[in-house]
């Protein structure tokens, strides 16, 4: 069987990992790929958004099965072009991932089927929108609309800073089009959560919670990135807060989609906050979180294919999923500057001794050796039956690997319990 993935980050890198482990898939395929994925898939110099160039290739190559993994060739509708081409595909429709291309569109969702989320207005107008901060308490949460690669939403402790952030999206065109459109809600108080599901359009299959790092500095401090590391559990739930999500949250998300001719099959993405009023969404993501996909498939036991194929068939209640014991721990290693203006092509050291997986992202060979080529260079993970013993072992990891001005975070899962 032959398998192409989609994508170029540490998240198909761990994707690409777990299928390379099938006994059914004879060749591996990854466009574009990245300096580790080259060394279990052939990459493709394809773009994850030349959608004509990928369908091309799925035919001239009979791929048997592609795998979408990043958001915008999901929005683009790479899915829906390789269905009619007749080729087997996983990932969900553009009308069904308008769930994370759209917040006004996903908030709209959860307020007409009664799934928990903060409150909130949409505004079209810089002047609507600075009109309504003003009778609004702080702090808030600014968000634009469209996809802004993780960094399209500001937290505004203060009036001047929410005014600023509504300022930058409308007149300066900090995200383009995506701040064309912009939604204000309220600030949820609480610990943040993460769970993934895997859906088939009507069954809904939830995986380990996780919890990711979004700001670049130890102590959720600095800007916002695409994520500094991630741990699973990402809390400690009770069986009613449990049986909530998957009830109220997951698998309300789930039926709603279906109703509104959206059907989703693939990853969905639930980031949570678990406010004194129960557990509530702050955001869907219509496919697998980066770094959350490389803390939560390591410990994933199935055959990630066979999960896969049963999502695409309709018969994921068949399937049921099964992980290791225990907890996990990935810390992202950056450029120095992330995530505004670093340089690249400084070379890795340390990786095949660092006695842990290593999921690259931001990397190249060069003669053979990984350079450095992004921001978020690559995720160190490990796991261990304690989490404070996942944490000291990626870190170990961490501390052998070097490249010139490198960046990580040294509180990943020790901040925000």
């Amino acid at each position: 069987m032959k398998v192409l993935v989609i994508g170029s980050g540490g998240r198909e890198h761990v994707i690409t990992y777990k299928l390379s482990l099938s006994p059914r898939i004879s060749k591996l395929y990854c466009a574009p790929g990245n300096g580790g994925i080259e060394s279990i898939a052939e990459c493709v110099p394809i773009k994850a958004t030349e959608i004509d160039r990928i369908v091309a290739f799925a035919k001239s190559e009979v791929i048997d099965l592609v795998f979408v993994a990043p958001e915008d060739p999901l929005a683009l509708g790479l899915v829906d072009r390789l269905r009619e081409a007749q080729i087997r595909v996983f990932g969900p429709t553009a009308a069904a991932a308008l769930i994370e291309a759209s917040k006004a569109y996903s908030k709209d969702l959860m307020k007409r089927y009664n799934i928990p989320t903060a409150r909130y207005e949409i505004f079209d107008s810089e002047s609507k929108a600075l009109d309504y901060l003003v009778s609004q308490p702080m702090p808030i949460v600014i968000k634009a609309d469209g996809l802004a690669l993780g960094k399209g939403v500001i937290i505004a402790q203060t009036l001047e800073e929410a005014q600023e952030a509504v300022h930058s999206m409308f007149s300066e065109k900090k995200f383009g089009q995506a701040g064309d459109v912009v939604v204000i809600e309220e600030c949820l108080i609480g610990p943040e959560l993460t769970i993934l599901a895997f859906s088939d359009g009507q069954t809904a299959l939830p995986m380990v919670s996780s919890r990711d790092h979004k700001r670049a500095l130890d102590n959720d401090l600095g800007k916002n990135t695409g994520g500094m590391g991630a741990i699973t559990p990402g809390a400690d739930l009770s069986d009613e807060e449990e049986a909530f999500i998957k009830e109220k949250i997951i698998d309300a998300t789930i039926q709603a989609l279906k109703k509104e001719g959206r059907p989703f099959e693939g990853v969905i993405y639930f980031g949570l906050m678990l406010t004194s009023e129960g557990p509530k969404v702050i955001e869907y993501n219509a496919r697998f979180g980066d770094p959350e996909a490389q803390a939560i498939l390591p410990r994933l036991r199935n055959d990630l294919l066979d999960i896969v194929d049963a999502c695409i068939d309709h018969r994921l209640n068949e399937v049921e999923l099964a992980f290791n014991p225990g907890a996990s721990c990935c810390v992202v290693m950056a450029s120095g500057g992330y995530p505004d203006s670093y340089e690249t092509g400084y070379e890795i050291s340390g990786i095949a001794d660092c006695g842990c997986l290593v999921f690259q992202a931001g990397t190249k060979l060069v003669s053979g050796s990984p350079v450095t080529n992004g921001g978020r260079v690559l995720c160190v993970y490990a796991e261990s039956d304690k989490l404070d013993d996942a944490i000291d072992r990626a870190y170990e990891g961490v501390r052998k690997i070097h490249f010139t001005n490198a960046h990580y975070r040294n509180d990943i899962g020790r901040t925000g319990k």
